[in-house]
């Protein structure tokens, strides 16, 4: 076991054997209780670096809030290295089989069969679920249990890709609290935040049949002091998190906790971090503090994001381990770019 202070806190990981070594990690509890809720973060899309929230997201789980985190990546089997441009492999899904909730930031994924069955069996037992940004169209095919694949944003988050509402790389976003869910759990201690990503569009949540928590709002430029844009894009204002119910054809109900919001440049906002914290605590039915530590357990500096050339994370080199304790994705230099 070894030792990473924080704050003068001392959090302890252990390393944990896996078969395919470094295809995945493990980030116990810094209690080590043996019985705490399993959390599965599963990155893996091209554009907004969730290879580097996940790991991210579960250092904070694990070390402030009790969960055990299995976080899963996008390998190329060539090279063994985290490549998102490559949309068939993620390995270590049976993970989910001892899961109490899934994190799922994955974007048009073609899984094979044996690495999409655990996600079906998952979902169809009603598990809770957290998608956030491009799980809106997490996978792109799939043959599993007859379940269409394609549709799984609509049917299970809430909405399919539709489009982006704000101008992409040119407008942010703002959250804007919806009033009357302002007392909901999930959003304790989260004030108004910016987003670097512009707002999603968002057309076929069923409003009614849902728990509208945030909009958002399309602000003029990329800059955390930018007005908000004064015309039709921000009336109404778009979806920007939400709960929902869902429930797979023969399946057991369960409920989803989305946000189109996301990429790893996001995350570098403290409420944003603590809605997602809230989130997980108040799926596995545990109680949502006023205002949840989201403290970051080692240094996060993300990656802009954007699409990168084919050999981009091949000269990056980026290996799992690289997201370790005491690692992060800013220690990992970026050759050629």
């Amino acid at each position: 076991m070894r030792c990473w202070c924080f704050l003068g806190l001392c959090l302890f990981f252990v390393s944990t054997p896996a078969k395919a070594a470094d295809a995945w990690l493990e980030f116990p509890p810094s209690d080590g209780d043996p019985d705490a809720p399993r959390i599965v973060l599963i990155s893996g899309d091209e554009e907004y670096r969730s290879e580097e929230s996940c790991p991210m997201l579960a250092k904070i789980l694990a070390s402030h809030h009790g969960f055990h985190c299995t976080v899963l990546f996008a390998i190329n089997p060539e090279s063994g290295l985290i490549d998102p441009n490559y949309n068939a492999n993620i390995p270590g899904t049976e993970a989910l089989a001892d899961a109490d909730l899934m994190i799922l930031a994955t974007r048009w994924r073609v899984l094979p069969d044996e690495q999409l069955e655990p996600v079906y069996d998952f979902l169809k037992a009603g598990k809770p679920v957290i998608a956030f940004r491009t799980a809106t169209h997490a996978f792109k095919s799939g043959d599993v249990g007859g379940y269409d694949w394609a549709n799984f944003g609509i049917q299970v988050v809430g909405e399919n890709w539709h489009s982006h509402h704000g101008k992409h790389k040119f407008q942010g976003g703002r959250s804007v609290t919806v009033a009357k869910n302002a007392e909901h759990p999930i959003l304790n201690g989260v004030d108004s935040f910016y987003t670097p990503t512009d707002i999603y569009g968002v057309v076929h949540l069923d409003e009614e049949k849902s728990t509208l928590l945030l909009r958002g709002a399309v602000t003029v430029a990329l800059d955390p002091s930018a007005a908000l844009l004064d015309d039709e894009k921000n009336d109404p204002m778009m979806p920007l998190a939400w709960l929902k119910d869902y429930e797979l054809p023969g399946g057991v109900a369960g409920q989803c906790f989305a946000t189109t919001c996301g990429a790893a440049v996001d995350f570098r906002s403290e409420s944003l971090r603590r809605l997602l914290v809230n989130a997980s605590l108040h799926l596995t039915g545990q109680p949502v503090p006023q205002k949840a530590n989201v403290e970051f357990v080692d240094p996060f500096k993300p990656s802009f994001f954007g699409f990168m050339p084919k050999d981009y994370f091949t000269k990056r080199g980026l290996r799992v381990e690289d997201f370790g304790p005491g690692k992060s994705a800013q220690s990992v230099p970026v050759a050629g770019y």
